[in-house]
């Protein structure tokens, strides 16, 4: 049997995210795998249980809006006729119609479920654009709360409360799931998560993970610079999905640091509902599904576990012997262990 042949289990896979069935806790996460109809489908093959789309940000149809009105004037007063000369707006499809066209596109090729992403700008943006997404056929929606709060005039209680404002907004204009992806930086993260889930989220992905800009001193220009995750970095989401597991009435998702079938089993045994992945998938290829899934399902069995839900939670805050391990006594205990060995 190939590494990338799923085994077929005396296992039990099976979960539920944000009300949906699904075959496995395995999901593939926003990225360019996701973007592509022949990549969505070699997912599906390999596994998947379902896929995010990659957002849709409201800030790109602005600026593509903008620079057609740019073109639209442009030498329009230097004949009588020359506005003829420009093609009809009306047929020329926008970023917004091309990601519409996706979930479509993606909805027919898929029988697993479709996710679709949205970072919006404006109030009316949001709301907008989350509409015309479950029009498409989105099996649920994923808000994207990625922005840096660059305002030093507004303190951190107002971008809170935006955010939650404006996920009861989006709540209250749609009929399917809606998952909200945060980042880790509240100075009360549970209880902000807890808001979250009463202004009607239905789960929570945790965590955005930030792009962050380098400049090349040569150039003195500001340039991105995108960097795959490790399984490192899967600690932070492991903690705090750990403290939130049973504490809130939603699923968890989490993301960022996912590449192996014990990283998986990590996600489940601190109480998440999926584990997502999408660096994995891009260093790995879509193959990569099976792999995880063989690895995951290899170490249950060993460990006596016979389905997920058994599995989920059980080294989450609340049943684990000391519930203090996930907040300072790991930093203690590190701490201890660190000084006592020059000793």
């Amino acid at each position: 049997m190939s590494a990338a042949t799923p085994v077929v289990p005396d296992f039990d896979l099976s979960t539920t995210y944000l009300g949906l069935s699904l075959r496995s806790p395995l999901v593939a996460s926003s990225g360019p795998l996701t973007g592509r109809i022949d990549s969505l489908r070699a997912l599906e093959q390999a596994g998947i249980a379902a896929v995010v789309l990659p957002s849709l940000f409201e800030e790109q149809v602005d600026h593509e809006d903008q620079q057609s009105d740019r073109l639209a004037e442009l030498g329009s007063f230097s004949n009588p006729e020359a506005t003829s000369y420009f093609p009809d707006l009306a047929d020329v499809e926008s970023v917004a119609d091309r990601y519409i066209r996706h979930v479509e596109e993606a909805k027919e090729a898929l029988s697993i479920p479709v996710v679709a992403s949205l970072n919006g700008v404006s109030p009316g943006g949001w709301v907008r654009y989350a509409r015309l997404l479950e029009l498409a056929g989105a099996d649920a929606l994923e808000l994207n709360l990625y922005g840096v709060a660059a305002d030093i005039d507004m303190t951190g209680r107002q971008v809170e409360d935006d955010q939650i404002e404006l996920v009861a907004l989006v709540r209250a204009s749609l009929s399917i799931p809606l998952a909200v992806k945060i980042g880790p930086s509240y100075s009360a993260l549970g209880h902000q998560a807890a808001r979250f889930v009463d202004a009607g989220a239905d789960g929570l992905v945790l965590f955005n993970r930030f792009y962050q800009p380098d400049i090349d001193p040569w150039t003195r220009e500001v340039e991105p610079k995108l960097v795959l995750s490790s399984s490192a970095e899967l600690r932070l989401p492991l903690r705090w999905t750990a403290i939130l597991s049973g504490r809130i009435e939603a699923s968890i998702a989490v993301t960022t640091g996912v590449h192996t079938g014990a990283d998986a089993a990590r996600c489940l045994l601190a109480g998440a509902d999926v584990a997502m992945m999408t660096s994995a998938l891009l260093e790995n290829g879509p193959e990569h599904v099976a792999v995880v899934e063989n690895e995951l399902v290899g170490w249950a069995t060993e460990s006596g576990f016979e389905s997920v839900s058994q599995l989920r939670g059980s080294v989450s805050q609340r049943n684990v012997a000391d519930p203090s391990a996930f907040e300072r006594a790991n930093y203690m205990s590190a701490l201890i262990g660190f000084t006592s060995s020059f000793h």
